[in-house]
Protein backbone atom coordinates (compact mmCIF):
# COMPACT_ATOMS: atom_id res chain seq x y z
CA UNK A 1 0.00 0.00 0.00
CA UNK A 2 1.35 2.87 -0.15
CA UNK A 3 2.74 5.40 0.02
CA UNK A 4 3.07 5.38 3.69
CA UNK A 5 1.44 4.40 0.66
CA UNK A 6 1.89 3.08 1.64
CA UNK A 7 2.57 1.41 -0.06
CA UNK A 8 1.64 -3.97 -0.53
CA UNK A 9 8.14 -15.70 -0.19
CA UNK A 10 6.50 -18.21 1.80
CA UNK A 11 3.23 -19.59 1.86
CA UNK A 12 0.15 -18.40 4.19
CA UNK A 13 -0.71 -21.87 5.76
CA UNK A 14 -3.71 -22.45 6.88
CA UNK A 15 -4.55 -23.71 10.72
CA UNK A 16 -6.35 -26.62 9.12
CA UNK A 17 -5.57 -29.21 6.86
CA UNK A 18 -3.01 -31.37 5.05
CA UNK A 19 -0.30 -29.49 5.40
CA UNK A 20 1.56 -31.72 2.89
CA UNK A 21 -1.15 -31.58 0.56
CA UNK A 22 -1.81 -27.37 0.84
CA UNK A 23 2.19 -27.26 -0.33
CA UNK A 24 2.17 -29.18 -3.61
CA UNK A 25 -1.39 -27.17 -4.73
CA UNK A 26 0.63 -23.89 -3.92
CA UNK A 27 3.39 -25.21 -5.89
CA UNK A 28 1.50 -26.42 -8.57
CA UNK A 29 -0.76 -23.02 -8.33
CA UNK A 30 2.01 -21.25 -9.07
CA UNK A 31 2.03 -21.67 -12.93
CA UNK A 32 2.77 -19.07 -15.42
CA UNK A 33 0.31 -20.06 -17.58
CA UNK A 34 -2.25 -19.35 -14.87
CA UNK A 35 -4.81 -16.65 -16.38
CA UNK A 36 -6.00 -13.72 -14.63
CA UNK A 37 -9.75 -11.75 -15.00
CA UNK A 38 -9.64 -8.34 -13.66
CA UNK A 39 -12.35 -6.01 -13.19
CA UNK A 40 -16.15 -6.84 -11.32
CA UNK A 41 -19.52 -6.54 -13.30
CA UNK A 42 -22.71 -6.23 -11.05
CA UNK A 43 -23.12 -9.88 -10.80
CA UNK A 44 -19.15 -10.36 -9.24
CA UNK A 45 -17.85 -11.67 -11.93
CA UNK A 46 -14.93 -9.75 -14.01
CA UNK A 47 -15.20 -8.29 -17.13
CA UNK A 48 -11.91 -8.07 -19.08
CA UNK A 49 -9.20 -5.70 -19.10
CA UNK A 50 -8.04 -5.62 -15.71
CA UNK A 51 -8.27 -3.86 -12.01
CA UNK A 52 -6.05 -1.92 -10.00
CA UNK A 53 -6.13 -1.49 -6.69
CA UNK A 54 -3.68 0.56 -3.73
CA UNK A 55 -3.97 2.33 -0.83
CA UNK A 56 -2.48 5.04 0.95
CA UNK A 57 -2.50 6.04 4.55
CA UNK A 58 -3.89 8.95 5.58
CA UNK A 59 -0.79 10.59 6.98
CA UNK A 60 -1.87 14.52 5.60
CA UNK A 61 -0.31 16.05 2.54
CA UNK A 62 2.07 13.70 1.24
CA UNK A 63 5.61 14.79 0.28
CA UNK A 64 8.07 14.13 -2.88
CA UNK A 65 8.99 11.06 -2.24
CA UNK A 66 5.49 9.35 -1.86
CA UNK A 67 4.70 11.64 -5.10
CA UNK A 68 7.66 10.26 -7.68
CA UNK A 69 7.96 7.21 -6.33
CA UNK A 70 3.96 6.00 -5.89
CA UNK A 71 1.69 8.61 -6.89
CA UNK A 72 2.58 9.63 -10.09
CA UNK A 73 2.11 5.86 -11.29
CA UNK A 74 -1.37 5.92 -9.83
CA UNK A 75 -2.25 9.04 -12.32
CA UNK A 76 -1.04 7.04 -15.52
CA UNK A 77 -2.57 4.01 -14.46
CA UNK A 78 -5.93 5.49 -14.75
CA UNK A 79 -5.30 5.37 -18.91
CA UNK A 80 -3.89 2.45 -18.76
CA UNK A 81 -6.73 0.10 -16.82
CA UNK A 82 -10.77 -0.16 -17.31
CA UNK A 83 -11.21 0.22 -13.56
CA UNK A 84 -8.42 1.60 -11.04
CA UNK A 85 -9.37 1.58 -7.16
CA UNK A 86 -7.88 4.16 -4.88
CA UNK A 87 -8.20 3.86 -1.61
CA UNK A 88 -7.41 6.31 1.78
CA UNK A 89 -6.76 2.99 3.94
CA UNK A 90 -7.87 4.92 7.72
CA UNK A 91 -8.38 1.37 9.19
CA UNK A 92 -4.43 0.53 8.36
CA UNK A 93 -3.56 3.97 10.27
CA UNK A 94 -4.92 2.64 13.46
CA UNK A 95 -2.60 0.27 13.83
CA UNK A 96 -0.50 3.40 15.64
CA UNK A 97 -1.62 5.54 17.89
CA UNK A 98 -3.42 8.35 16.31
CA UNK A 99 -4.98 11.98 17.23
CA UNK A 100 -8.95 11.55 16.27
CA UNK A 101 -8.91 15.05 15.18
CA UNK A 102 -5.92 14.93 13.52
CA UNK A 103 -6.97 11.63 11.81
CA UNK A 104 -10.10 13.23 10.42
CA UNK A 105 -8.23 16.26 8.95
CA UNK A 106 -5.42 14.23 7.68
CA UNK A 107 -7.80 11.84 5.41
CA UNK A 108 -9.44 14.93 4.07
CA UNK A 109 -5.80 16.61 3.43
CA UNK A 110 -5.00 13.46 1.99
CA UNK A 111 -7.51 13.46 -0.67
CA UNK A 112 -6.96 16.86 -1.34
CA UNK A 113 -3.55 15.84 -2.17
CA UNK A 114 -4.39 12.32 -4.56
CA UNK A 115 -7.02 15.22 -6.59
CA UNK A 116 -4.19 18.05 -6.59
CA UNK A 117 -1.64 15.13 -7.95
CA UNK A 118 -4.13 14.18 -10.70
CA UNK A 119 -6.11 11.42 -9.36
CA UNK A 120 -10.10 11.84 -11.14
CA UNK A 121 -12.52 10.56 -9.16
CA UNK A 122 -14.43 10.10 -12.82
CA UNK A 123 -12.02 7.42 -13.49
CA UNK A 124 -11.39 6.05 -10.34
CA UNK A 125 -12.73 4.97 -7.59
CA UNK A 126 -11.34 7.51 -4.48
CA UNK A 127 -12.73 6.31 -1.45
CA UNK A 128 -12.29 5.86 2.58
CA UNK A 129 -11.55 2.25 3.33
CA UNK A 130 -13.74 2.09 6.88
CA UNK A 131 -16.30 3.60 4.77
CA UNK A 132 -16.77 0.39 3.08
CA UNK A 133 -17.04 -2.98 5.61
CA UNK A 134 -16.94 -5.26 3.29
CA UNK A 135 -13.33 -4.78 3.80
CA UNK A 136 -13.05 -5.91 7.52
CA UNK A 137 -15.33 -9.03 7.05
CA UNK A 138 -13.12 -10.58 4.00
CA UNK A 139 -10.33 -9.17 6.39
CA UNK A 140 -11.66 -11.71 9.25
CA UNK A 141 -12.66 -14.47 6.92
CA UNK A 142 -9.05 -14.32 5.22
CA UNK A 143 -7.26 -14.32 8.31
CA UNK A 144 -8.87 -17.40 9.39
CA UNK A 145 -6.62 -18.94 6.75
CA UNK A 146 -3.78 -17.84 7.68
CA UNK A 147 -1.01 -18.94 9.99
CA UNK A 148 0.59 -17.03 12.90
CA UNK A 149 4.07 -17.95 11.95
CA UNK A 150 3.33 -16.43 8.20
CA UNK A 151 2.72 -13.14 9.51
CA UNK A 152 5.40 -13.00 12.41
CA UNK A 153 8.09 -13.75 9.40
CA UNK A 154 6.65 -10.74 7.84
CA UNK A 155 9.32 -7.83 7.59
CA UNK A 156 7.31 -4.58 8.62
CA UNK A 157 5.98 -6.58 11.66
CA UNK A 158 9.50 -7.24 12.65
CA UNK A 159 10.48 -3.52 12.39
CA UNK A 160 7.72 -2.01 13.78
CA UNK A 161 7.01 -4.13 16.76
CA UNK A 162 10.88 -3.73 17.31
CA UNK A 163 10.45 0.36 17.44
CA UNK A 164 7.64 -0.03 20.14
CA UNK A 165 8.48 -2.84 22.08
CA UNK A 166 5.08 -4.70 21.47
CA UNK A 167 3.11 -4.57 19.17
CA UNK A 168 -0.71 -4.82 18.59
CA UNK A 169 -3.33 -7.46 17.11
CA UNK A 170 -4.17 -4.72 14.46
CA UNK A 171 -0.29 -4.19 13.66
CA UNK A 172 0.17 -8.02 13.32
CA UNK A 173 -2.87 -9.09 11.44
CA UNK A 174 -2.91 -6.07 9.37
CA UNK A 175 -1.14 -7.81 5.77
CA UNK A 176 -4.09 -9.77 6.11
CA UNK A 177 -6.51 -6.73 5.78
CA UNK A 178 -4.16 -5.59 3.23
CA UNK A 179 -4.82 -9.22 1.39
CA UNK A 180 -8.82 -8.25 2.22
CA UNK A 181 -8.31 -4.57 0.33
CA UNK A 182 -6.98 -6.01 -2.76
CA UNK A 183 -8.82 -9.35 -3.23
CA UNK A 184 -12.31 -7.81 -2.15
CA UNK A 185 -12.19 -6.01 -5.78
CA UNK A 186 -10.64 -8.77 -7.33
CA UNK A 187 -7.75 -6.71 -8.47
CA UNK A 188 -5.41 -7.81 -11.09
CA UNK A 189 -2.84 -6.05 -10.56
CA UNK A 190 -1.32 -3.58 -7.71
CA UNK A 191 1.21 -0.72 -7.49
CA UNK A 192 3.46 -1.41 -4.57
CA UNK A 193 7.33 -0.52 -3.35
CA UNK A 194 10.00 -3.11 -3.38
CA UNK A 195 9.20 -3.06 0.86
CA UNK A 196 5.79 -4.28 -0.11
CA UNK A 197 6.72 -7.05 -2.58
CA UNK A 198 5.93 -9.79 0.55
CA UNK A 199 2.29 -8.51 1.65
CA UNK A 200 1.33 -8.77 -1.91
CA UNK A 201 2.59 -12.47 -2.02
CA UNK A 202 0.46 -13.15 1.52
CA UNK A 203 -2.37 -11.36 -1.09
CA UNK A 204 -1.68 -14.16 -3.90
CA UNK A 205 -0.95 -16.74 -1.33
CA UNK A 206 -4.45 -16.47 0.55
CA UNK A 207 -6.30 -16.52 -3.39
CA UNK A 208 -4.62 -19.69 -3.72
CA UNK A 209 -5.52 -20.97 -0.51
CA UNK A 210 -8.93 -19.50 -0.36
CA UNK A 211 -9.90 -20.59 -4.46
CA UNK A 212 -8.42 -24.28 -2.93
CA UNK A 213 -10.64 -24.58 -0.04
CA UNK A 214 -13.59 -23.04 -1.13
CA UNK A 215 -13.85 -23.64 -5.41
CA UNK A 216 -11.94 -21.21 -7.87
CA UNK A 217 -12.81 -17.79 -7.21
CA UNK A 218 -10.20 -15.24 -6.95
CA UNK A 219 -7.71 -13.96 -9.28
CA UNK A 220 -3.89 -13.79 -8.06
CA UNK A 221 -2.87 -9.95 -8.15
CA UNK A 222 0.37 -9.34 -10.02
CA UNK A 223 3.00 -6.27 -9.02
CA UNK A 224 2.97 -3.36 -10.69
CA UNK A 225 6.64 -2.40 -9.27
CA UNK A 226 7.59 1.25 -9.68
CA UNK A 227 10.08 2.19 -12.29
CA UNK A 228 11.33 5.46 -10.14
CA UNK A 229 13.95 4.94 -7.70
CA UNK A 230 13.24 5.70 -4.07
CA UNK A 231 13.87 9.45 -3.36
CA UNK A 232 16.19 9.50 -0.20
CA UNK A 233 16.29 12.00 2.91
CA UNK A 234 17.84 14.96 1.88
CA UNK A 235 19.73 14.78 5.07
CA UNK A 236 20.58 11.13 5.39
CA UNK A 237 20.37 9.49 1.60
CA UNK A 238 21.10 6.05 3.74
CA UNK A 239 17.16 6.26 4.11
CA UNK A 240 14.56 6.76 2.29
CA UNK A 241 12.68 10.08 2.44
CA UNK A 242 10.25 10.19 5.76
CA UNK A 243 7.24 12.71 6.71
CA UNK A 244 7.87 11.24 10.36
CA UNK A 245 11.85 12.02 9.70
CA UNK A 246 12.30 14.03 13.21
CA UNK A 247 14.65 16.44 10.83
CA UNK A 248 12.47 18.92 9.01
CA UNK A 249 15.17 19.91 6.60
CA UNK A 250 15.54 15.96 5.37
CA UNK A 251 11.50 15.82 3.56
CA UNK A 252 10.08 18.38 0.72
CA UNK A 253 6.42 18.15 1.01
CA UNK A 254 4.10 19.19 -1.91
CA UNK A 255 3.03 22.05 -0.06
CA UNK A 256 6.22 23.60 0.81
CA UNK A 257 6.53 27.04 -0.30
CA UNK A 258 9.37 27.67 -2.94
CA UNK A 259 11.51 29.33 -0.27
CA UNK A 260 11.34 26.28 2.13
CA UNK A 261 11.77 24.03 -1.26
CA UNK A 262 15.24 25.85 -1.91
CA UNK A 263 16.33 25.79 1.34
CA UNK A 264 15.92 22.11 1.94
CA UNK A 265 17.61 21.40 -1.50
CA UNK A 266 20.41 23.65 -0.94
CA UNK A 267 21.00 22.21 2.77
CA UNK A 268 20.82 18.59 1.60
CA UNK A 269 23.86 16.39 2.18
CA UNK A 270 26.12 16.09 -0.31
CA UNK A 271 30.19 15.42 -0.53
CA UNK A 272 33.14 17.37 -0.82
CA UNK A 273 33.18 17.04 -4.76
CA UNK A 274 32.50 19.41 -6.74
CA UNK A 275 31.69 17.67 -9.92
CA UNK A 276 27.73 16.10 -10.27
CA UNK A 277 28.20 12.57 -10.75
CA UNK A 278 25.33 9.60 -10.37
CA UNK A 279 26.90 6.98 -8.74
CA UNK A 280 24.44 5.58 -5.82
CA UNK A 281 27.55 3.67 -4.19
CA UNK A 282 29.82 5.66 -3.61
CA UNK A 283 28.02 9.42 -3.84
CA UNK A 284 24.56 8.90 -2.09
CA UNK A 285 23.45 12.40 -1.45
CA UNK A 286 24.71 13.76 -4.89
CA UNK A 287 23.01 10.70 -6.50
CA UNK A 288 19.57 11.48 -4.45
CA UNK A 289 20.05 14.58 -6.22
CA UNK A 290 20.20 13.80 -9.27
CA UNK A 291 17.41 11.30 -9.17
CA UNK A 292 14.91 14.20 -7.90
CA UNK A 293 16.15 16.01 -10.90
CA UNK A 294 15.55 13.09 -13.54
CA UNK A 295 12.34 12.56 -11.85
CA UNK A 296 10.59 16.20 -12.04
CA UNK A 297 12.05 17.13 -15.13
CA UNK A 298 10.86 13.91 -17.34
CA UNK A 299 14.40 13.15 -18.37
CA UNK A 300 16.54 10.11 -17.81
CA UNK A 301 19.53 9.66 -15.41
CA UNK A 302 21.75 10.86 -17.52
CA UNK A 303 20.04 13.28 -19.29
CA UNK A 304 20.48 15.22 -16.35
CA UNK A 305 23.90 14.18 -15.36
CA UNK A 306 24.52 15.94 -19.03
CA UNK A 307 22.46 19.28 -17.98
CA UNK A 308 24.74 19.65 -14.74
CA UNK A 309 28.07 19.05 -16.76
CA UNK A 310 29.88 22.62 -15.61
CA UNK A 311 28.37 22.78 -12.68
CA UNK A 312 29.43 22.76 -9.21
CA UNK A 313 27.14 20.88 -6.35
CA UNK A 314 26.14 23.97 -5.48
CA UNK A 315 25.02 25.14 -8.22
CA UNK A 316 23.11 21.88 -9.30
CA UNK A 317 21.72 21.99 -5.91
CA UNK A 318 19.56 25.80 -7.05
CA UNK A 319 18.81 24.07 -10.90
CA UNK A 320 17.24 21.16 -8.94
CA UNK A 321 15.02 23.04 -6.26
CA UNK A 322 14.40 25.25 -9.75
CA UNK A 323 12.99 22.21 -11.39
CA UNK A 324 11.30 21.04 -8.48
CA UNK A 325 9.46 24.44 -7.88
CA UNK A 326 8.15 24.52 -10.95
CA UNK A 327 6.71 20.84 -10.69
CA UNK A 328 5.28 21.16 -7.31
CA UNK A 329 3.82 24.93 -7.30
CA UNK A 330 0.75 23.59 -9.81
CA UNK A 331 -0.35 20.76 -7.32
CA UNK A 332 0.35 22.57 -3.79
CA UNK A 333 -1.86 25.32 -5.20
CA UNK A 334 -4.40 22.95 -5.99
CA UNK A 335 -3.93 21.33 -2.11
CA UNK A 336 -4.69 24.78 -0.87
CA UNK A 337 -8.19 25.06 -2.89
CA UNK A 338 -9.24 22.39 -2.74
CA UNK A 339 -8.32 22.08 1.06
CA UNK A 340 -10.71 25.13 1.25
CA UNK A 341 -13.89 23.35 0.59
CA UNK A 342 -14.30 20.51 3.07
CA UNK A 343 -17.96 19.45 2.29
CA UNK A 344 -16.83 19.29 -1.10
CA UNK A 345 -13.88 16.50 -0.49
CA UNK A 346 -16.29 14.63 1.92
CA UNK A 347 -19.33 14.67 -0.68
CA UNK A 348 -16.99 13.07 -3.22
CA UNK A 349 -15.67 10.34 -0.44
CA UNK A 350 -19.05 9.29 0.05
CA UNK A 351 -19.44 9.18 -3.45
CA UNK A 352 -16.46 7.12 -3.82
CA UNK A 353 -17.40 4.73 -1.34
CA UNK A 354 -21.30 3.78 -2.65
CA UNK A 355 -19.34 3.05 -5.82
CA UNK A 356 -16.69 0.78 -3.97
CA UNK A 357 -19.72 -0.91 -2.15
CA UNK A 358 -21.62 -1.87 -5.21
CA UNK A 359 -18.35 -3.47 -6.23
CA UNK A 360 -17.46 -5.34 -3.28
CA UNK A 361 -20.79 -6.41 -1.71
CA UNK A 362 -21.53 -9.20 -4.76
CA UNK A 363 -17.62 -10.47 -4.34
CA UNK A 364 -18.50 -10.66 -0.38
CA UNK A 365 -21.88 -12.12 -0.68
CA UNK A 366 -20.20 -14.77 -2.94
CA UNK A 367 -17.74 -15.68 -0.22
CA UNK A 368 -19.99 -15.77 2.61
CA UNK A 369 -22.43 -18.22 0.50
CA UNK A 370 -18.97 -20.15 -0.32
CA UNK A 371 -17.88 -20.15 3.44
CA UNK A 372 -21.11 -21.25 4.74
CA UNK A 373 -22.83 -18.51 6.19
CA UNK A 374 -25.61 -18.38 3.96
Amino acid sequence: MLATVVSYSKMALPIRGNVKYLLQFIQKSRSPKRLFCAGQCADGKEPPGGRVFSGIQPTGVPHLGNYLGALESWVSLQNQYPSVLYSIVDLHAITQPQDQALLRVNILDMAASLLACGINPETSILFQQSQVSEHAELSWILGCLTSMPRLRHLPQWKMKSKQRNEGSVGLYTYPVLQAADILLYKSTHVPVGEDQVQHLELAQDLARIFNNTYGDFFPEPRALLSSTRKVKSLRDPSSKMSKSDPQKMATVNLTDSPDDIVLKIRRSVTDFTSEVTFDPEVRPGVSNLVLIHAAVAGCTVEEAVAWAKGLDTGKYKQLVADAVVQRLTPIKEEIERLRGDRGHLERLLAHGAQRARELAAPVLKEVRHRVGFC
